[in-house]
């Protein structure tokens, strides 16, 4: 499948960041709910003078209501004649428009072959939870989950090893039509820092529905003794939803980063991750 740019557009990297408290996600909705890329679209429409006209957002990674982003990534094509007009002066007037829960940090023409979602090759997603018995910091607590079980981190990072690898992970997702589960999860720790916070550090290539907010809904089981450390990896095997696995609450999920190789690699990395994944030794049918 191509994805070369129309004659007469050219594609912009935005790099951007939001607190998810108030979105109801990023993909735009019907029925007038607030989302990221409707607010950013009506923001380029606006500052552009773009008239009806809408220039519509690719993103690395879609996040559902609540989720935040730290280092989100998307892509949108624009003409090239509105794109010298306001380069200069797009991320100052996006700023001004932007609501304060939304910020653009970086406004670049992409280079050949940069897909936002495609050319990806991983998504790091952080998730913050403590045991602190007196609760969560008031500040902070929009992004980190209170859970009222004391909680054993080397127990948790034990279990998470035995989720990391290429895996069918049906069972820790929200199945979609049509879609793999599919995915080879390259990163699943653990670490309790000096403010009693514990965040979990999840890369993979790709995540489907829910999956990382199960993954954690399983392993603060058994962190809090309530499973044993082989748990969630059996529950990976059965290869279908377990009702113990609880989705846990978006606001303590926040997407960090993602990975792109180097411009050279950009094609080739988004025509590889259109292929529908299989994993290792599987048929073809």
């Amino acid at each position: 499948m191509s994805d070369e740019v129309e004659p007469g557009f050219v594609r912009v990297r935005l790099d951007l960041s939001y607190d998810g408290s108030e979105f109801s996600g990023w993909a735009k909705q019907a029925g007038g709910r607030r989302t990221v890329q409707g607010e950013i679209e009506d923001a380029l429409r606006t500052v552009t003078r773009s008239g009806e006209t809408t220039h519509e957002l690719t993103v690395a990674g879609r996040t559902d209501a609540g989720v935040h982003a730290r280092g989100q990534v998307a892509h949108v094509d624009l003409p090239e004649e509105l794109w010298a007009e306001h380069r200069e002066k797009l991320l100052k007037r996006l700023a001004g428009r932007l609501s304060k829960d939304v910020r653009v940090w970086s406004v670049e023409e992409a280079p050949s072959g940069f897909n936002a979602r495609f050319s990806a090759v991983w998504r790091r997603y952080a998730y913050r939870v403590t045991d602190i018995p007196g609760g969560v910091d008031p500040l902070l607590r929009g992004h980190v989950l209170w859970h009222d079980w004391p909680l054993d981190v080397d127990a948790m990072n034990e279990a998470a090893g035995r989720l990391v690898g290429g895996h069918d992970f049906a069972a820790y997702c929200k199945k979609r039509e049509g879609a793999t589960t599919i995915r080879t999860l390259q990163e699943l720790s653990l670490l309790r820092g000096a403010d009693g916070i514990i965040t979990a550090t999840v890369r993979a290539d790709a995540f489907c529905h829910n999956m990382v907010r199960s993954l954690i809904g399983a392993l603060l089981f058994v962190g809090d003794g309530h499973r044993p450390a082989d748990w969630p990896g059996k529950v990976l095997a059965a290869g279908v939803r377990d009702s113990a696995v609880h989705v846990v609450r978006p606001h303590g999920l926040t997407l960090e980063e993602v990975g792109y190789p180097a411009d050279e690699l950009l094609a080739a990395r988004n025509k590889e991750a259109r292929n529908k994944r299989t994993l290792p030794g599987a048929g073809c049918c």
